[in-house]
């Protein structure tokens, strides 16, 4: 079956709060740190990373999805191919990058090793929750693919 919106929405919802969040904890500590200018640390640098999930969370929520949804209904299929879902990566984190930009989080920010973080940060936990939804996604919840892509009702 072809995710529905609902689905769509749930398992984005699902892949940041259940894989994003443990890969930012986990890849954090070896992203590009803040202390190189400002004399901030490794806190500084999960706020960003942290901010950043934010941010790509209430984006894909609130507009992506809705935006995807809009545009499948012209396919054939009514869904997209997978490598084209691998590749979303991009206009989503150039939009979160200018939004993480205008938004005064209240932390002095190195920018060449914010830049840094951010880039990494978002591109390896695209893969990750990319690479979830292609295989383990599928083995956890069984009826997902039956369930339009619903998870929790």
């Amino acid at each position: 079956m072809i995710p529905t919106l609902n689905g769509r929405i749930q398992t984005r919802i699902f892949l940041l709060l259940f894989i994003g969040i443990p890969w930012t904890l986990i890849v954090t500590p070896f992203l590009p740190n803040q202390r190189d200018l400002t004399g901030g640390g490794l806190l500084d640098t999960y706020k960003t990373t942290f901010s950043v999930l934010g941010i790509v969370l209430v984006l894909a929520v609130f507009g992506w999805e809705l935006l995807y949804h809009f545009a499948q209904q012209f396919r054939w299929e009514k869904d997209w191919p997978v490598m084209f879902t691998f590749f979303l990566v991009i206009p989503e984190a150039i939009v979160a990058k200018i939004v993480f930009n205008a938004l005064d989080i209240g932390i002095k920010f190195n920018a060449t090793a914010t830049n840094a973080t951010f880039w990494w940060h978002i591109v390896t936990t695209w893969m990750v929750m990319w690479l979830f939804v292609l295989g383990p996604i599928k083995v956890l919840f069984i009826r997902w693919r039956f369930n339009g892509g619903r998870i929790f009702f």
